[in-house]
């Protein structure tokens, strides 16, 4: 095989177990996300797709190519692990959403300040 590169190949890569313990901590089968033949194939392919769209090792058949061009959007996915890897990028990929909140300090209003002691003045003289 002189498609390999770094040392790797496809049958390491296809028994190494895939695990995203930074998104998914309690695996991909018990978050909600996936399917269970979704997650299954995300579980068995995961590492060797990752290395095909990464550039880590070269692709050897159609069936691999089927896989890059998957990731990238050149064509519709085919089968479910293609389906679930795309699935997989777009849950880790989005956006995180922010807090109703905010993240700046609230900021003193004057105007609105203005209308609570105006209330609180007419309150108080309504209670004299």
């Amino acid at each position: 095989m002189s498609n390999l590169r770094n040392g790797l190949s496809k049958q390491t890569l296809l028994k190494q177990v895939f695990t995203d313990p930074k998104n998914y901590p309690y695996g991909f089968s018990r978050s909600g996300d996936f399917s269970i033949n979704e997650s299954k194939a995300l579980t068995a392919y995961g590492c060797y797709i990752a290395a095909l769209v990464d550039g880590h090792i070269e692709a050897e058949t159609d069936e691999d190519i089927a896989y890059i061009e998957s990731a990238h959007g050149k064509i519709e996915p085919s089968t479910t692990e293609q389906r679930a890897w795309l699935k997989y990028q777009k849950r880790i990929n989005r956006p995180k959403a922010g807090s109703i909140y905010g993240t700046k300090k609230a900021s003193s209003d004057t105007a609105s300040d203005d209308l609570v002691s105006e209330l609180d003045d007419d309150l108080d003289m309504d209670l004299d």
